[in-house]
């Protein structure tokens, strides 16, 4: 997409989250985070599939972000009212046809998206929560690559405990020291690419002997096909499409996750609608 840096960081920053979010669920489908706001970046979507893959993008106004920045390559830390302004943080769950969809929404509140989904967690979910997100672009043998990691720490419900002998308040001592061993990871071990996460979760919490689940492998990957743009094209009366055609009469669709162009000659509609006939 070639985003600015401005723009592309809170997206790595949302994928980031969205995956930190979706794994800590068990669900069969599509787990989507969107932000939405008034300011220079009006949506961050990103979502992530059960079988890993993730995807995201943004909707931005270049002028906008150019007087919100003051002249900088890079927004301050503390980005979120500053480029999304009032706006909302939605989550959702699509497990497909027939089953209900979850959908959580709160307002955007807090200087970091870490700290919006805190929010979310405080107001929808009502568990304790400490979430830690960092994401850098660092230049390599003359080229820019991204590392983003996060952290989160979840106190389980009393009922998941597996010990119902536990004292409250030896429980909310050590989620105390929970979060504050979590908060004391910097930016630089998050993404030190020699510090693997395994090792970096031993340092921190090795008193607490931690165990390393089964990693999960997530690759960039969209779902668009050209199956998928028939069907939305199909679902629009044939006259409602002269806007999307090229100076060459072709009806372009672009598919805003992975840039892919799809393009459509009136061969190719004919046979579309054909098919809904």
């Amino acid at each position: 997409h070639h985003y600015p840096l401005a723009v592309a960081r809170p997206l790595a920053e949302a994928m980031t989250l969205c995956a930190a979010l979706a794994t800590s669920l068990k669900y069969d489908g599509i787990f989507t985070l969107q932000i939405s706001g008034d300011g220079p970046v009006r949506l961050l979507v990103t979502d992530l599939t059960t079988d890993g893959a993730l995807r995201g993008y943004a909707q931005f106004d270049s002028w906008k972000l150019a007087i919100a920045l003051g002249g900088a390559a890079e927004a301050p830390d503390g980005y979120v009212p500053r480029l999304f302004g009032h706006g909302r943080l939605a989550f959702t769950v699509d497990q497909g046809q027939h089953t209900q969809r979850y959908q959580g929404v709160v307002p955007l509140e807090g200087a970091t998206l870490a700290d919006c989904a805190h929010t979310y967690f405080r107001q929808s979910e009502q568990l304790p929560t400490g979430i830690k997100i960092a994401a850098r672009r660092h230049e390599r043998d003359g080229k820019g690559h991204w590392r983003a990691a996060a952290l989160m720490a979840l106190q389980m419900p009393e009922f998941d405990a597996g010990r119902l002998d536990i004292d409250p308040e030896q429980r909310e001592d050590d989620w105390r020291k929970a979060v504050i061993l979590m908060a004391s990871a910097t930016e630089a071990e998050m993404l030190d690419p020699d510090l693997p996460a395994p090792r970096l979760l031993l340092r921190l919490f090795h008193a607490e002997r931690p165990r390393v689940f089964a990693r999960r492998p997530f690759a960039a990957r969209c779902r668009c096909s050209r199956d998928r743009i028939d069907r939305v094209l199909r679902s629009l009366k044939r006259e409602e499409l002269s806007d999307l055609r090229d100076s060459s009469g072709k009806v372009v669709v672009k598919c805003e996750f992975c840039s892919t162009e799809y393009s459509y000659d009136d061969g190719d509609l004919d046979r579309i609608y054909a098919s809904a006939a």
